[in-house]
C-alpha cells in the first residue's frame, strides 16, 4: 500500500481518538440531576409496587426530586413505616417528615352476615360478579369474598375468612400501601390511620333499605346510641351520611359504644384494642 495513504489513514485515527477522548473528557456521564434521583431511589424499597402512582420506584424518585411535595400527596407507605428509610429519605429530600401522619392501614367496612339470593357460578372474581345486579348477597354492598383486593396484596396482608366469606386483613402486615382499595367493586376498603381503635363494619349507602336488598345483621340503623353513648366527644354524626365517625385522639377505648350498638357494626379494630376495654387500662 502506498506509504502516503498510511500516513493519512493513520493521522484520520489519531485526530478521531483525540476528538473520542476530549469528547470523554468534557461530556457529563451522566443525566443532569441523576444522582440526586439515585440517592432518593436508594432510599426506596425497591418492589415497584406502583402504590405510590407511578410505575415504579425510580420513576417516584425522579417525580420527587422535582417537587418534594409529592411525599405529602402519594407517600409510599413502605418507606415511611421505616425508620431508617425515612431518614435517609428526609436528608436526600432536605425535608422533616412526620411519618406517624402517613402511617395507615386498609379497614373492610363489611361484617359478612349478608345471605346469598342466588348462586353465582361465573368467573370468580369481585368485579365479574359484582356485574350481575350488584353481586349475589342479598346486601348490595357486602364483600364478594373472591379475593380480588388479596391478589393484589404484595405483603400477605389479606385473606378471606371462609366461614363468613368475606376478606380480612392482618394489621400487623398490612403496611397501607392502598393496592387493594381500587380492586374492591363496592369501595369498601378504606385506609385510615394506624392508631384507629374503633372499626365501622358496615358500607350499606342507602339510608333506607333497598327492597329485597336489605342490610345484614351488622348493618348501621342510623339509630346513632353509639354516639349517645360516647362519654369522650370521640363520636361526631355524620349528618349527610348518618354514621358515625371516630376521633381516635379522644377515643379511651372504654368500648361502651360497642357494647351498646344493637347491630355489631362496631368492633375493636385489632386485637390489641380489644384487650383494651377501659380507659384506666389505656
Amino acid at each position: 500500500m502506498n506509504p502516503v495513504i498510511i500516513l493519512i489513514l493513520t493521522a484520520i485515527g489519531l485526530v478521531c481518538g483525540a476528538i473520542i477522548y476530549l469528547a470523554y473528557v468534557k461530556i457529563p456521564h451522566k443525566v443532569k440531576g441523576i444522582e440526586k434521583i439515585e440517592e432518593i431511589s436508594s432510599t426506596l424499597p425497591g418492589i415497584n409496587c406502583g402504590a405510590c402512582g407511578f410505575a415504579g420506584c425510580f420513576a417516584y424518585a425522579q417525580a420527587l426530586s422535582n417537587d418534594t411535595n409529592l411525599i405529602t400527596e402519594s407517600p409510599c407507605a413502605v418507606t415511611l413505616q421505616n425508620p431508617e428509610a425515612v431518614s435517609n429519605l428526609e436528608k436526600a429530600l432536605k425535608i422533616k417528615l412526620d411519618s406517624s401522619a402517613f402511617y395507615k392501614k386498609a379497614l373492610i367496612h363489611c361484617g359478612g352476615d349478608s345471605k346469598a339470593i342466588y348462586k353465582y357460578s361465573g368467573v370468580e372474581s369481585c368485579k365479574a360478579a359484582a356485574q350481575l345486579s350488584g353481586g349475589y348477597k342479598k346486601c348490595p354492598y357486602a364483600c364478594l369474598g373472591f379475593g380480588d383486593c388479596m391478589a393484589v396484596c404484595p405483603y400477605d396482608a389479606i385473606s378471606i375468612d371462609k366461614e363468613k366469606g368475606i376478606a380480612t386483613v392482618d394489621i400487623d402486615k398490612c403496611t397501607g400501601c392502598g393496592l387493594c382499595v381500587g380492586e374492591c367493586p363496592h369501595n369498601l376498603i378504606e385506609l385510615v390511620p394506624a392508631g384507629t381503635k374503633v372499626s365501622f363494619r358496615c358500607n350499606y349507602e342507602p339510608l333506607r333499605d333497598i327492597p329485597g336488598r336489605e342490610k345484614c345483621q351488622y348493618g348501621c340503623t342510623h339509630c346513632r346510641k353509639c354516639f349517645n353513648a360516647c362519654e369522650y366527644d370521640a363520636i361526631t354524626w355524620n349528618k349527610e351520611k348518618a354514621i358515625p365517625e371516630f376521633d381516635i385522639e379522644k377515643c379511651t377505648l372504654c368500648g361502651k359504644c360497642i357494647e351498646i350498638c344493637p347491630q355489631n357494626t362496631l368492633a375493636y379494630f385489632n386485637k390489641v384494642n380489644a384487650e383494651v376495654k377501659s380507659p384506666s387500662a389505656v
